[in-house]
């Protein structure tokens, strides 16, 4: 058995963020309202940069993808909070822990080096204007994209490489309302140190 999972946990319970009715309306209220806002503004300027002919550009193609990351981070973890705020017993799965871990960690990577990407676009611009149309090809825009992706995917999956294999033989309960690593870490029934 050696290098199998001997995980005995099958879910994960978050205690989430609070237990009184009238807070969770609130926060029911303000999160429903902020992931809609998010989802549309971030559609809208992906819209805009596609249809639009004159923001075919490298910023506004870089501002495009940082707008479709966006889209996936606010659904990663945002309707399974808003479901659960008035549901007494709030579980995930193990798998669905590690899911939800796995495209945190792809996105939050993806978006470090579009943000990088953004800034060396902004540089290129204000110190080398004469040479902008050059360095930031439409070639370059896609490489920055892929790299994106493949930095992002290797960050997650590097990490999850380390962590599906840990037992998990104790207590399930998350003091959050969604997977993270370092929450995650602390319920191996191992050393983890």
């Amino acid at each position: 058995m050696e290098g199998a999972n001997h995980s005995v946990v099958s879910e994960f319970v978050f205690l989430g963020l609070t237990n009184s009715w009238g807070i969770q309306l609130l926060l029911f209220v303000f999160s429903s309202m902020f992931y809609v806002a998010s989802m549309m503004g971030n559609s809208l300027i992906m819209f805009t940069v596609a249809s639009e002919s004159h923001l075919h550009s490298p910023m506004y193609f870089l501002l495009a993808n940082l707008s479709f990351i966006d889209l996936g981070f606010s659904s990663v973890i945002s309707p399974k909070m808003i479901y659960d705020l008035f549901r007494k017993h709030k579980v995930i799965s193990f798998r669905g822990c590690i899911t939800q871990i796995f495209f945190i960690h792809v996105i939050g990577g993806v978006e470090m080096v579009l943000l990088i990407a953004m800034a060396f676009d902004r540089y290129v611009a204000i110190c080398k204007p004469l040479h902008y149309l050059t360095i930031m090809s439409p070639r370059m825009c896609i490489f920055f994209s892929v790299a994106a992706w493949v930095v992002g995917l290797m960050h997650s999956v590097v990490q999850l490489i380390f962590v599906v294999k840990l037992p998990f033989c104790g207590p399930n309960v998350l003091d959050s309302f969604y997977c993270d690593l370092p929450w995650f870490i602390q319920l191996a029934c191992t050393d983890t140190y």
